[in-house]
């Protein structure tokens, strides 16, 4: 790939709360169709990278490029920016109140400004996408929760995202739910999705990573293909926690 297939560029990115110092400039970029794990310890800043990348949190410093142009302080933008960086959070996010097709469409209505039917086909395309059309008229207390995950991925794709993020999609599941979310985002990735994740499925990480950046006291402290951070990786704090691995 050439640089022209950059999607997302970060630069310097910094935050702290209070004294505590979060992100520790953090710079990379993402390409066009390429999925980049994010994995470490608890606290080492993998969601707050998310958050300020889709502007959920205000980075100190730093800045967020999309296609080049700037996302950090984006102002009256910024909802425009966010509905082309889809975010999926680790607890659904979704409307109770709503059925699956709702919590889908009504995005759809309300930002993108589609009329009813219109939207209403675009929901049921991606509940179709994630195998929960079936579920539609279910409300989110009616759905497993990989059935509710499944469908707060719809309604990020439902925005025709240029990226995902996805924060830990995984960890407030079963682990017999886990799988068919995973199987998701799998698809995502072999058609093509550009994709961040944070993500503490090792397993997973190592099969469907183009590239894994291991994170440690609000720094990527090392990153690299996942076979290299696996096999041989250049610090010894990384070869600490790659030995979860192990049994792959």
């Amino acid at each position: 790939m050439t640089t022209d297939d950059t999607i997302l560029r970060v630069e310097g990115l910094a935050k702290s709360f209070g004294t505590t110092e979060v992100l520790k400039e953090i710079s990379f970029t993402v390409r066009k169709g390429e999925t980049k794990a994010f994995i470490g310890p608890s606290g080492t800043g993998k969601s707050t990278l998310l958050r300020c990348i889709n502007q959920l949190i205000v980075p100190d410093r730093g800045r967020v490029y999309l296609h080049g142009e700037e996302v950090t302080h984006a102002g009256a933008k910024i909802n425009q920016y966010r509905a082309k960086i889809g975010m999926v959070f680790q607890n659904f996010n979704l409307f109770d109140h709503l059925t699956a097709l709702r919590n889908v469409e009504i995005a759809l209505l309300k930002v993108k400004g589609m009329k009813e039917g219109e939207a209403r086909e675009k929901a049921l395309f991606e509940l179709r996408r994630v195998g929960l059309e079936d579920r539609a008229d279910h409300y989110p207390a009616q759905l497993s929760g990989g059935q509710a995950q499944r469908v707060s991925i719809a309604r990020a794709l439902a925005m025709d995202p240029d990226v995902m993020l996805f924060d830990e999609p995984t960890s407030a599941l079963d682990p017999e739910l886990t799988g068919e979310v995973l199987e998701v985002i799998r698809e995502l990735a072999q058609n093509g999705m550009t994709m961040l994740i944070v993500t503490h499925e090792m397993r997973f990480a190592l099969s469907i990573a183009d590239e894994i950046c291991f994170m440690e006291h609000g720094t990527i402290l090392e990153r690299g293909p996942p076979a290299d951070l696996r096999d041989s990786p250049a610090f010894e704090r990384t070869r600490q926690f790659a030995g979860r691995f192990a049994e792959l």
